[in-house]
């Protein structure tokens, strides 16, 4: 049988190193389903339940391999779902291919059923490469093209294949004029800048007497140097949430992550510094940095565009984090003087005996602090974490002290709600002799894990380990937007826009063949934990927490005190026990 346009475009995935692919099949990509299937020796389809889930699981594939994650799916519906999880890789700057079918080219322009103009549609969230491919001969250089842009430029990049080319014979490219004869392979470079600004900014951190260094996503591959240099200059270490799972807790001067989401040290820290180091971060809140013209800045970033852009930095360095980072670390001069240092040391160790104490708050029925610290004594070294966006985020970068080994991520850039069953996926898939825990809100559940569950279900048995636990905090109620609405708007809670259904996430999870386990009250926390992590099989914790916790940001500032304070005023529909639940916590022992 003669190669197709479809053979030879799964042929040259597997040539640049894909292994598997996430789609969902349907008459207008039904081509690179049969390609599929006469290639599955080579690469592997894994089917989601919905493309949305597909796209996520791309987006999650490239956060843990570092490879491109690749999501197909059919024209129309089909490519319009894979937008959510395309901007999740967009926004967290990873690598991943779209291959979406699209209507016969002579039906184009017709307004023919499910014909939308994908290119036009994807420009936005592939706007680095999105090209159709419109006969056999551009195959090759599409292919190609796609994955060496993606993969250099850590961006999304789309094909869109009509689907009466999927089964045309291949044709390579002639040898005439105007044909183009691409090749595959690509390494990322080491880019260094160059010795002069190495220099001023080794300077600026010299003269600095108390340095706070701020690491994102960037420092994956830099950790060590990120450490050492911080030790040297005397400094401490907050965290961006995407570096959360990349620089370890356990070291003391690292002070946990920053923001809303972030720790007390971590905010002491940038309200006290007079000189900042960034490295691989575009953190987005510019009022958790320290005050324009406080401190002296530094700037580290593969991506010229991002150098500047939150803090009015005096260096600017663009370069590869390890490498820049290691050059930074033979010019500078160690501090003699620790005293900076010893205080952030001091207030971290503090940090962590009050998040103990406030997870051992009484509430009705649990504490969802009180869980998420008992995970945190009870973390395997190797596990895998993810965390979807709501107030699990909230505790997931509280509560959790990362050492060594532990890898995870969360939607950072998008912030999108449905991510964190279909991250989980990705990650077993990953290294499926890993433990992975996922940590969940009900109104994501409800969103997508539900469903992207069922794909837990058709696929543990691959897994060389089991355990794939997913945490849902059931409060009924989108407990994250209910407690904006009150500090940010200071709105009462609006119970028709913010109340859920319950649901046996636990007895669902058990019909399709899992493991259900339930909390109902603090008592059952550290049995369930011990037994989800001792089970056979893929679990999911149905936790009925209180939703009167409040997510308290590091420091209460008057702007959202006065809003909260309004929020009951106006007449919460729960502001005796939201009251009662926030004194509690604010009261627990610094």
């Amino acid at each position: 049988m003669r190669q197709t346009v479809s053979d030879f475009i799964i042929e040259r995935l597997s040539a640049w190193g894909v292994e598997r692919v996430y789609g969902y099949s349907g008459d207008g990509i039904n081509g690179v389903m049969s390609a599929l299937r006469r290639a599955e020796d080579k690469i592997r389809l894994i089917q989601p339940q919905h493309e949305e889930i597909g796209a996520f699981m791309a987006s999650a594939h490239a956060k843990f391999t570092g490879t491109p994650g690749v999501c197909i799916s059919t024209s129309g519906p089909g490519a319009v779902h894979l937008l959510n999880g395309l901007y999740d890789a967009k926004k967290d700057h990873m690598p991943a291919v779209a291959i979406v079918g699209q209507q016969a080219r002579m039906s184009l322009g017709t307004d023919y059923q499910q014909e939308i103009d994908l290119t036009a549609l994807y420009k936005d969230v592939a706007g680095d490469y999105v090209h159709m491919v419109s006969t056999p001969a551009q195959a090759r250089h599409l292919v190609d093209q796609a994955l060496r842009i993606a993969m250099a430029r850590n961006a999304v990049t789309a094909i869109v294949i009509p689907n009466d080319v999927q089964d045309l014979p291949m044709e390579q490219p002639p040898a005439s004029h105007g044909a183009v004869f691409s090749g595959i392979g690509y390494r990322r470079p080491q880019w260094l800048p160059t010795g002069e600004d190495l220099d001023a900014a080794a300077k600026v951190l010299d003269e600095g007497e108390k340095i706070a260094v701020l690491a994102g996503a960037g420092c994956k591959h830099a950790v060590d140097e990120v450490l050492a240099l911080a030790d040297k200059l005397g400094a401490g270490v907050a965290k961006a949430i995407l570096a959360k799972t990349m620089i370890p807790d356990d070291v003391d001067y690292v002070t946990g992550t920053m923001g809303l989401l972030g720790t007390r040290p971590s905010q002491d820290m940038m309200n006290d510094c007079d000189t900042l180091l960034m490295i691989g971060t575009r953190f987005p809140y510019a009022e958790f940095l320290p005050a324009d013209g406080q401190a002296r800045a530094v700037q580290i970033d593969i991506d010229a565009e991002a150098l500047g852009l939150r803090y009015p930095t005096e260096v600017n360095l663009q370069g590869d984090a390890r490498a820049t980072v290691a050059a930074l670390l033979e010019r500078v001069t160690g501090k003699g003087d620790r005293r900076w240092q010893n205080k952030i040391i001091d207030n971290t160790r503090e940090w962590w005996q009050l998040m103990d104490e406030r997870a051992a708050v009484e509430a009705d029925p649990i504490n969802p602090q009180k869980i998420f610290w008992s995970l945190n004594q009870r973390l395997p070294d190797d596990v895998m974490l993810v965390s979807d966006v709501g107030s699990a985020t909230n505790w997931y970068a509280r509560y959790l002290k990362i050492r060594r080994g532990m890898i995870g991520s969360v939607s950072g850039g998008l912030a999108s709600m449905g991510n964190g069953v279909p991250y989980l996926l990705a990650a077993k898939f990953a290294y499926p002799d890993r433990p992975a825990v996922a940590m969940v809100g009900d109104g994501a559940m409800q969103m997508l894990g539900n469903q992207a569950v069922i794909g837990i279900a058709k696929y543990w048995r691959d897994w060389a380990d089991p355990r794939a636990i997913v945490l849902v905090l059931n409060n009924r109620d989108l407990n994250q937007v209910s407690w904006e609405q009150r500090v940010m708007e200071g709105d009462p809670k609006f119970k028709t826009s913010q109340d859920l259904p319950d649901f046996a996430y636990d007895d669902y999870a058990a019909m399709l063949g899992l493991k259900g386990l339930r909390m109902n009250s603090a008592d059952d926390i550290d049995r369930v934990w011990d037994e989800a992590l001792a089970a056979d099989r893929p679990v999911v914790i149905n936790a009925y927490v209180d939703p009167e916790i409040g997510p308290l940001p590091p420091h209460i500032g008057f702007e959202q005190a006065k809003g909260f304070m309004s929020s009951v005023l106006k007449g919460d529909p729960d502001a005796f026990r939201m009251l009662k639940d926030s004194m509690k916590q604010v009261t627990a022992k610094w």
